[in-house]
């Protein structure tokens, strides 16, 4: 969907507070609105879609303890060394060995 935002303009807030037993959330992402989305059609009970506002962003209430926020610790040097050996075993490329090879063969 063209939009004519910028994608600084196409952004995430998210709102809440501590009186109240919902969280609003107004996304343009595209992955965020179909988790939305699809979560609200399973369970509109919890969650529902409350505004479109004709630029590609919309806007859901979500009870407050179907929401999280998940911060995740860097990983420590030696873990992903472990890491990068699992997937070196099976085969797998890191982004930066998958850079170099598709440079050296253009």
């Amino acid at each position: 969907m063209i939009t004519g935002l910028t994608k600084k303009q196409k952004t995430t807030s998210i709102f809440f507070d501590e009186h109240s037993s919902t969280v609003e959330i107004l996304t343009h992402n595209t992955d965020l609105k179909k988790r939305l989305a699809k979560y609200a059609a399973e369970y509109p009970d919890l969650c529902r879609q409350t505004d479109d506002d004709g630029q590609g962003g919309l806007e859901f209430e979500i009870e407050k303890g179907r929401f999280s926020i998940r911060l995740t610790a860097p990983y420590s040097e030696e873990r992903r060394q472990q890491a990068s050996q699992n997937a070196k075993a099976k085969g797998i490329q890191t982004r930066k060995e998958s850079k170099n090879h598709a440079k050296t063969h253009l």
